[in-house]
This record gives structure tokens, sequence and C-alpha cells, in this order.
């Protein structure tokens, strides 16, 4: 009679122990910790965009600096002159810079769409206008039309300003080289055209050269105007303005030495165009550090870091047979750049501030420290210093790593999936736990997946991250009130878009997905 309940018992013993084990496999996984992140690391590099970096040529951007040095004065109000010597005045750069876009063109089979912005700016009514009669002005720019039908729409759009100025704003017949200011702008424009042209990307990138800009940003102004009467989802805008790299025999005294290495990007905080109720939005959420052009910045340096690295140099040099070695190393910093966060310098202005005030994220990228002897000068020697913006005060070398940091970015963001839509941050629960919601970027290919970034509130840049893979959520144990994050969407490549701030909402709506832990 024991032994049917021996046997019984027995048989049921593995069932249990299953059971058990299911139990408490499911509240282990139930218990299983929130994700806390870890630190962001450089994105891999991309063959193609390195290849293409690869290219750009400090003696291509030394030759057209010079062509545009060469039209003697490229001040805008020279295009109403009648009497200048052929072949000089601001017209006839706008036609050779449009030359060149068609020239690049016609190597690539045709694949920029090269036009013209022409337009009459009326004289201005200010007792001490710039512009004193109707005056024509003319932007040039070249599109690279993206070949994904779904993201073609998107653009990414790189400039810098063709007309140049002497002391006098209304002298257009004497010299104004503006080697520096801004010719240099107008060779990253035009040799990141040559480099990227032959790629194809997702997205679009529309290389400018715009005039105008000594007068009042004119001619960026009417540009910026057009983009949004058109439409155009316009997501960046990198204005290269003073990107030669000053070299000034002698200039050894702080504050004026040149970094080779830096140069600085300027970012808004609070958007130009920002109505008054978006300003009390702004800062009741403490997000002044926080606008789409400073996101912009922050991509900038996040691009940088996967594209320039520190190099080392051997300082015993060559060593003859037999000698000791001197194993010293000097490390070259990577070129880098410098967020300053403020939307341009005191008492000056530039052409991203026209793109701000139509609503789209602009920085200025600028030498790290200008030499105003060389800006908006006649052209002379005085008590032995010599004036003028001048070809041989240019730096080549260093407007081709401006340029390689813009073809960069450009690249990057033209590849990289749109921005997160509708990107939230849950604040219903008293907690100190943080949930994200969003939505996919318009034209997002199936394979987009998503990263949460975030930083310290007193920190400038994206510090940490973590994955939600194909989740449009994510519940992390980071309190949501010392920190601030982003949403930026990734495609397999490791192309990042630029980051989304989330805007606080209370309850989760019942459409969003269900929240997911990292893959």
């Amino acid at each position: 009679m024991t032994a049917a309940p021996i046997r019984t018992l027995r048989s049921s013993l593995p069932v249990r122990i299953f059971a058990a084990s299911v139990l408490t496999a499911g509240l282990l996984h139930a218990q299983q910790p929130l994700p806390t992140g870890g630190p962001i690391t450089p994105a891999p590099a991309d063959p193609a965009i390195a290849a293409a970096l690869q290219q750009v040529s400090p003696t291509t951007i030394q030759a057209t600096i010079a062509k545009l040095v060469s039209f003697n004065n490229r001040s805008t109000l020279s295009s109403m002159d009648t009497d200048l010597p052929p072949g000089t005045g601001v017209s006839a750069a706008a036609d050779w810079i449009e030359s060149e876009f068609k020239r690049i063109s016609s190597a690539c089979n045709n694949c920029l769409e090269v036009k013209r912005d022409d337009f009459i700016e009326p004289a201005g009514t200010a007792p001490n206008s710039r512009i004193a009669k109707p005056t024509k002005i003319t932007n040039v720019y070249a599109i690279l039309r993206g070949t994904d039908p779904a993201q073609a729409a998107r653009m990414v759009l790189v400039t810098g300003h063709y007309d140049s100025r002497n002391t006098l704003n209304s002298n257009t017949h004497d010299a104004a080289p503006g080697a520096n200011d801004d010719a240099s702008g107008v060779a990253v424009s035009l040799e990141s055209a040559r480099v990227l042209s032959k790629l194809k990307l997702p997205s679009t990138i529309v290389f400018v050269a715009v005039a105008g800009e000594e007068q009042g940003l004119n001619g960026s102004t009417h540009l910026a105007k057009l983009a949004k009467s058109e439409n155009w989802q316009l997501e960046a805008v990198l204005n290269n303005d003073i990107v030669g790299g000053d070299t000034t025999p002698g200039n050894t005294t702080a504050p004026n030495i040149q970094d080779k290495t830096a140069v600085r990007v300027f970012s808004e905080g609070v958007p130009a165009n920002a109505t008054p109720d978006q300003i009390r939005a702004i800062q009741g959420l403490g997000a002044e550090g926080d606008s789409p052009s400073r996101e912009l910045a922050r991509a900038i340096v996040d691009v940088d870091s996967t594209y320039f690295r520190t190099s080392s140099q051997r300082l015993g040099g060559v060593i003859a047979p037999g000698r000791p070695h001197n194993m010293a190393m000097r490390m070259i910093p990577a070129f880098h750049p410098i967020l300053i966060f403020r939307r341009d310098r005191f008492l000056r202005g530039g052409d991203h501030t026209s793109f701000n005030q139509e609503g789209f994220a602009a920085v200025r990228f600028t030498e790290w420290a200008e030499n105003f002897d060389h800006q908006h000068q006649n052209v002379r020697v005085e008590n032995g210093i010599q004036y003028g913006d001048l070809l041989q005060y240019v730096d080549f070398n260093y407007v081709a790593n401006v340029t390689r940091l813009n073809a960069a970015t450009l690249a990057t963001l033209a590849s990289a999936p749109g921005e997160p839509q509708s990107v939230r941050i849950l604040t219903t629960a008293l907690d100190n736990n943080s949930e994200l919601t969003w939505e996919a970027p318009t034209g997002a290919p199936a394979n987009t997946t998503y990263e949460v970034v975030w930083r310290a509130a007193d920190q400038p840049v994206w510090t940490d991250f973590a994955s939600a893979g194909s989740a449009h959520s994510l519940k992390l144990a980071v309190s949501k009130d010392n920190v601030v994050f982003g949403v930026r969407s990734v495609d397999p490549a490791g192309h990042r878009s630029i980051a989304v701030l989330p805007t606080p909402e209370r309850a989760q709506r019942p459409s969003q997905p269900k929240l997911s832990t990292p893959q």
C-alpha cells in the first residue's frame, strides 16, 4: 500500500521542480534592474566617407582662394558698376563659382543641379544703410539629390560668402582680396562638393556660395526665406566664415596665438524665431542650452571623434645606424571643434543667423584666433604693419581640415536616418527613473535603431547612451531631474542623426508602444 504513493511522489517531482524553475526565472526577469547605459564611443568610420575625406586637397583649396582673390574687389555693390575691368567684381566671381559647380557636376555624370538665386535688394531706408540703391545679388548653389526616394527630401547645407570689402563699404574698385573673409569659406563649400559629389547618399546635400553678407546678410536672408517658402526639409546648415587659419609671422602673443588644431563652432541657445510662449516653455524646462542648433553642434563633435584621431611624432627624427635612439614622442592633438555657446562673436554676424531666423538649425565655423588687421581693411602698410585680407596669410592645410570636418558632418547626416519625431519624456511618476518615447522619422528605413543619449546638466556634450534597438521607447534607471536627455536615430552602418531633446509629458498616450529594455 505504500509503493503507489511513493511512485506518485517521484513521478511528480520533476514537474514540481520545473514549475518552480519557471516561477523563479519569471521573478528574476521581472526584478531585473533597469539599464543605466554606458559611455558613448566614436561611431565606426564609413569607408566611403573616409575615402572622400582623403581626397580633400590643400592645393585645390589654394587655387580656389587665389582665383577668388583675382577678382580684385568682390563687393556686392560692384554688381551695379559698369566701369570695372573685365573679369573683376562680384558678378564675375559669381559666374566663375557657377562654372566650378558645373565642372564638378560634369565629373560625376551631371550629379549636381546648379542654380542661381538672383534678386534685387531694395535700397535701405536707414540713414547709414550699406545698400544705397537697388542692387543685384546672386547666390549660387548646387544640389546633390539623395538616392532614397523616402529620404531625398531631407537636406543638409554648407555655405560661405563670396563677397568681400575693404575699409569703406562704398569702395567697389580698390583691392579687397577677401582671402580669409570669406574666400576660405567658399573653398570649403566647393571642395566639399568636389569630394562628396561621387557618393550615393540617401538624403540631399546643398552646396552654397552667397553674396551680400558684408552689407547685412542679404544673400543668405533671401535664400533662407526661399528655403522656408519652398518647404525645404533643411535639418542642418553649416556656415563657414573666416576659416583660413590666419598665419601672421611673429603672432605669438596671447590671446592672438592661432590654434591650428581647433575651429570654433558657434551655436545659438534660445532659437531666434522662438515665440514668447516657446521661450517660457524653454525657461521652464531649463532647455536654454538645447536648441536644434546646439544639438547640431554636438553632432559635429560626435562626427569629429570618428574621423579625427590624435597622432604621434618621434622627436628624434632619423637616427644614424649604431647611434642611440631617442624614444621620446610628441603627441599631436586631433583636429577638433570647440563649441562656443553663443550665436556669434561680439559686434559681428554671419549667414547662419539668417537660417536661424527662419527656424533652421544652423551653426558657424570660424578659426580659433582672428586677426582683425586682415579683415575689412584697405591693403596698405602702416607703422610696419601689413593690413588687408591677403592670400599670404591663409593656411591651406588648415582650411583642408575644416573642409574635412564639414564634409564628414554633411555625409554622416545625409547617410543617417532622420531625426526621431514626437520625442517625449514621461513625468507622471515621482521616481528617479526616466521613461522616453518617440516616433520614427518620416521615411526611416525598417532597420533603423534608436539611442537615448544623455549628459549631466553641467556638461557641454553627450556622454552616455543606451540602445533601444528598434523599439520606440525606453525606461532607464537614470534620474530625469539630474541629466539632459536626447534621442537619435542610427542606421546599421552606425551613422547617427542629430539628437532630439524630449518634451515633458505627464501621461503616456494610449498609442505609444510598450516600453522595452535595450538590446
